[in-house]
């Protein structure tokens, strides 16, 4: 009780001290004339507004120290200054016109810069962008990003792969803390919508100095939407049809927000039924999804703090077969049922000239995953069996609930912490250091045993410093992590590393920026690689696990380069990752249970490639853009042979007009073509895979409705209506090709 009323005692005075003011006007250098809805926003406070017609704006009760502000509006270079508080001058700034897009702030890199300024190259992409291109769902759309794709099964499961590493090598965020979902398995999809979210970041290479274990291959962070302005009340509501499974999205959301109080509730739901191809329809790639989002904010002068809650619920059918279409959308067995829940806090103390961020998530999945029934395998008879068979059919087609048996259930529960503290800046260096880690627990309730019960603790300790120079900046860090894995078998592991990172970013001109990271990271073997014994019939695999496995550890060099004028933008990306002690399943020639036996085994890898493009609007047509980008990435053993599941190389050519005519606003429209190229450096228990090309076009824009924004936009992917195989599809074995022609149409209603 004592602390908790020491506590209440200081959010009580903390408001008495510190409190500024930030006010001033936005125009256009080359006019003068004011711009209104321009953006003027704090990334460390969380805290914004907008000018008014006037281009005038104020923002209250700022702490002191020395905070960043970002100054951003649509056709104009995005601002980035440093005001030191106390500030007691009028904070005027002149935008210069740009046909570039605004940049935006990057989170998942522990200084908050906008990627101009950020020594670890990041890539960011807005939502709304990813679905206007006719993303499907959020595993979908992530695909879109350069050096980015998924294994899939089907539409409703989807695994992100950054460069050719996946599954537990790539880390996801979520509402600022990680995901946990038993991510090791390539049939487990993320368990999160994209409805409220606001962009995606993908840090591409070693992130373990950040993140620690799992952040191998880099890492997935996922920005929530942020809550209203001061004062304001937001809502909207958006619907999206899709042809080719008959199915739909919708969400609608609300969110206010006071000086001090904020909240926002989102809820959403989506349902498909089997999807087609040119030739027939894929059975049971029908999935039904629930989502519910709720966010409550509270900010006072030197302390801010939300809390976040999401809860995801959906059932997913896996495909088998191909067959008829069906308009039922309730999956058919087999299927997996998962509800995934997310619990976030974060909240920021604000010092002079420091401050404390304090970040603790819980996140509970309950997976649950039925069969096919046999009940005649106990039978006397052939003709009992055929009975029980026709029997079972009937059941199968009505999907009977209450005659289901859970085949697999498993509870994961993890709670996380992340303390950072900014030190004081000392110089030209600013210094973060910090403690992550996480307890978990893996409790077992079905028939069968795919990983034990077990339990995981992780503790980390980091250090990261960003050094500003006239013309070159610096980030370096260290960083240690211990891992402990507990199985109620008895076997009890200790995993260790230390872990380090250097970057330089350096303008070798005005208008070129080079970057070059070092970095190393670790991956601790997951239980399913440690302990498995069994069939796993998602692989339709037996699977024998390896107590004896060590960390994978690797060191990787990344080398960015970026060229950009007023109407033409150039990057190349190369990198080069070495991994020691790389995990690997191999079979050993054997049979057990009529399934191929797979041993996990390990020797050293290498990964090299890059992504490299351009972006042109030339002058006097800056609203015309053309947008070309290629992606390589090969995989190796020691012994040369291919690693498994290495995307084929891909070229992407977008080219997109924006405009405004009469009453529509933010009009555009896009011709995308991307070719995808064969993949013949494969492992040697993976077969090849054919190229193939996918056309892709839409067009959308605003226009007023009763005084408030309306968006419609409508979009068509596979327009051709190919027949082809991804080369990460878990449906290759079996010949299915991937989803054919597919017109999105959707509309988003502004309150």
């Amino acid at each position: 009780m004592k602390h908790i009323l020491n506590v209440l005692l200081l959010l009580a005075i903390l408001p008495i001290f510190s409190q500024n003011k930030l006010e001033g006007k936005v125009v256009d250098s080359n006019s003068q004339l004011p711009i209104q809805r321009a953006n003027i926003y704090f990334p460390q406070l969380e805290k914004g507004t907008s000018t008014k017609d006037n281009g005038s704006f104020s923002i209250s009760n700022i702490p002191n120290g020395t905070h960043k502000v970002i100054v951003s509006y649509l056709g104009y270079e995005t601002i980035s200054i440093n005001v030191n508080f106390p500030f007691s001058e009028e904070f005027n700034i002149e935008m210069i016109s740009s046909a570039i897009e605004m940049e935006g702030i990057i989170v998942s890199t522990p200084f908050h810069k906008l990627q101009s300024e950020n020594v670890m190259k990041v890539e960011q992409k807005k939502i709304s962008d990813l679905n206007a291109e006719g993303a499907i769902n959020l595993t979908n759309g992530i695909s879109n990003f350069t050096g980015v794709e998924s294994i899939s099964t089907g539409l409703g499961i989807g695994k992100p792969v950054i460069r050719g590493l996946s599954a537990n090598r790539v880390l996801v965020y979520t509402q600022g803390v990680r995901l946990e979902n038993q991510q090791y398995g390539d049939e487990h999809g993320l368990g999160l919508n994209s409805a409220g979210i606001e962009s995606i970041e993908v840090i591409k290479g070693p992130a373990s100095l950040l993140y620690g274990s799992d952040a191998l291959g880099g890492v997935l962070y996922l920005n929530p939407e942020k809550f209203a302005q001061s004062n304001i009340t937001n809502a909207d509501f958006s619907a999206n049809y899709f042809s080719n499974t008959q199915g739909y999205n919708s969400n609608a959301g609300i969110k206010h927000s006071t000086n001090n109080f904020k909240f926002l509730f989102r809820g959403s739901t989506a349902q498909h039924t089997d999807y087609k191809t040119r030739d027939y329809h894929v059975i049971n790639t029908r999935f039904l999804e629930k989502d519910f989002k709720a966010g409550l904010g509270y900010q006072i002068t030197n302390f801010k703090t939300e809390l976040r809650y999401n809860v995801n619920h959906s059932n997913i059918g896996i495909p088998e077969e191909i067959g008829e279409q069906s308009t039922i959308v309730t999956p058919l067995e087999p299927f997996q049922e998962i509800t995934n829940h997310v619990m976030s806090s974060k909240s920021t103390f604000f010092f002079n000239d420091s401050k404390l961020n304090l970040n603790f998530g819980l996140t509970y999945n309950d997976r649950k995953e039925f069969e096919e029934h046999h009940h005649d395998e106990h039978e006397e008879d052939d003709d009992h069996d055929d009975e029980e068979e026709e029997h079972d059919d009937e059941e199968h087609d009505e999907h009977e609930e209450e005659d289901e048996e859970v085949a697999l259930h498993m509870k994961l529960k993890t709670f996380n912490y992340d303390i950072k503290y900014h030190l004081p800046e000392l110089g030209k260096f600013e210094t973060i250091v910090g403690i992550q880690g996480l307890t978990q627990s893996n409790t077992n309730y079905g028939e069968e045993l795919l990983i034990p019960n077990a339990n995981v603790n992780d503790i980390g300790f980091f250090a990261t410093s960003h050094i500003h120079f006239n013309n070159v900046d610096i980030q370096l860090g260290a960083r240690y992590d211990n891992r402990n894995i507990s199985v109620d078998s008895g076997l009890d592991k200790n995993f260790n590393s230390f872990n380090g990172a250097i970057g330089i970013r350096t303008n070798l001109s005005d208008n070129f920026i080079a970057r070059i990271n070092l970095a190393t990271g670790f991956r601790a073997p997951n239980l399913a690689e440690l302990t498995s014994d069994g069939v796993h019939h998602g692989t339709n695999r037996y699977e024998i696990g390896n107590e004896n496995l060590k960390s994978e550890q690797n060191f990787q060099t990344d080398i960015a380069l970026e060229y950009q004028t007023e109407h033409v933008e150039f990057f190349a990306n190369g990198f080069y990752n070495l991994i020691n002690d790389y995990i690997f399943l191999s079979p050993n020639g054997n049979e057990i249970d009529q399934s191929p036996v797979f041993l996990y085994l390990q020797d050293n890898a290498k990964l090299y490639g890059g992504e490299f493009g351009f972006h042109l609007h030339p002058h006097p047509l800056d609203w015309l853009h053309f947008e070309s980008s290629f992606e390589t990435v090969i995989g190796k053993q020691n012994n040369d042979e291919f690693l498994p599941l290495i995307p084929a190389n891909s070229w992407t050519n977008i080219l997109r007009g924006e405009f405004e005519f009469g009453s529509i606003k933010k009009g555009y429209a896009f011709i995308k073509y991307k070719s995808t190229s064969s993949q013949d450096k494969v492992s040697t228990f993976e077969t090849t895979t054919d190229g193939y090309g996918l056309l892709s076009a839409g067009f959308g824009g605003s226009f007023n409705l009763f005084n408030n924004e309306l968006n419609v936009s409508i979009s068509g992917t596979n327009l051709t209506n190919n027949t082809y195989i991804h080369h990460l599809s878990r449906l290759k074995t079996d010949g299915i090709f991937n989803i054919g022609r597919n017109i999105k149409i959707g509309i988003t209603y502004n309150l």
